[in-house]
């Protein structure tokens, strides 16, 4: 009996090699990934990425994501191009632009990909989604019991592990080997330059000041500001010059942070590309933030941090280098947590004391950390 029918048949041994068998990686010429999420998301996957790239080395490989991520797409060099998502209803990270669905759709059959790959999630949405782009063969994850597009390259949504490993269990099934699991954020001359344009002191001040990051996209995962205002006169008091990162909409809370402050900061909340808040990061003695996409930076660029998660998920979204970074979290039977805002007391966040997180940025300052390699 050959090994298709044995494993049609039930043959348990036959039916997982028949699922692993690999891709012929020369007939493989164009490949979309499909990831619409945010900047901690995407960093996430980028050892994925970079597999594949390895993997297929003449495959043009196509992001298919929200539109803000065409400037990460720019400079990664995993990546060749870039196709922008109009959101889905579902889907809180951007409104759905629904007028732009057939154009998306047109554009992305269009491309006649080879191999699609659904890194998006679990799959319960963007699976159908996926399967209506067209391409010659697909992959990605799946629920057991839900609809599968192609039984031989997606693989069973796993319920732990870090969104890294998850990610690269898509890459093992397609018989690629993996490059290891650190983060790249690459930072080029002229981001520094640019940097300095915006604060002139940056390249003076480097190795010396301590980024603090109050905000994140979820109010529900931000720590109380009164408390990162305690954190910040401590450090300035330290003598380390304070500077604020955000985006633009973050504008007011920073107002509120530097208004809760008895020392002054420099406030570069909104005033930075995603580019030059990298070359900021790159300069910093020590990040301080909520567990949102600059703490992902601060991973890849390997800058000591102190994270205060609130309501996210440690195990599956926290920095690998537990010594380079200290993750401060209270385990709560709440989380991990989706709610925009805390609908009871907002206890994760508020179990981390001011002291807790000033402690742990002493330690990173003074070097005694115990730095893990990737």
């Amino acid at each position: 009996m050959d090994r298709a029918r044995a494993a049609a048949v039930g043959d348990p041994a036959a039916a997982a090699a028949t699922a692993r068998a690999p891709l012929d990686a020369h007939s493989v010429r164009r490949i979309g990934v499909f990831r619409a999420l945010m900047l901690g998301d995407l960093l996430c996957a980028v050892p994925a990425l970079r597999a594949l790239k390895l993997g297929f080395p003449q495959a043009s490989i196509t992001l298919i994501g929200l539109p803000w991520a065409r400037t990460l797409v720019e400079r990664l060099p995993q990546l060749d191009d870039f196709i922008a998502f109009p959101g889905h209803p579902a889907w809180p990270e951007q409104p759905a632009d629904l007028a732009a669905w057939p154009g998306f759709l047109s554009q992305v059959q269009s491309r006649r990909f080879d191999l699609v790959l659904q890194l998006h999630g679990s799959g319960g949405i963007a699976n159908p989604l996926v399967a209506c782009f067209g391409a010659r063969r697909a992959g990605g994850f799946y629920v057991p019991g839900a609809y599968c597009p192609d039984a031989d390259l997606y693989v069973p949504w796993p319920d732990s592990g870090h969104e890294i490993d998850r990610l690269l269990r898509v890459v093992d099934r397609l018989g690629v080997a993996r490059q290891g699991r650190g983060l790249e954020f690459p930072v080029q001359e002229a981001d520094r330059c640019a940097l300095e344009r915006v604060w002139p002191a940056s390249r003076r001040c480097a190795g010396e000041y301590v980024c603090l990051h109050a905000g994140a996209q979820l109010r529900s995962r931000r720590w109380p500001v009164a408390r990162f205002a305690a954190v910040a006169d401590h450090l300035a008091q330290q003598g380390c010059p304070v500077v604020l990162t955000g985006t633009p909409a973050e504008a007011g809370l920073a107002r509120e942070l530097q208004a809760a402050m008895r020392h002054r900061a420099v406030d570069l909340v909104g005033r930075t590309t995603l580019w030059e808040l990298g070359a900021l990061i790159e300069g910093a003695r020590l990040v301080v933030s909520n567990d949102t996409g600059v703490s992902h930076i601060a991973a890849a660029l390997h800058r000591p941090s102190v994270v205060i998660s609130s309501g996210g998920d440690v195990a599956r979204w926290g920095p690998l280098d537990r010594g380079l970074h200290r993750v401060l979290w209270c385990d709560l039977p709440c989380r991990p947590c989706s709610h925009e805002l805390c609908p009871s007391g907002h206890e994760c966040a508020l179990a981390i004391s001011t002291e807790a997180v000033i402690d742990a940025a002493q330690l990173c300052l003074t070097g005694e950390i115990e730095h893990v390699p990737q």
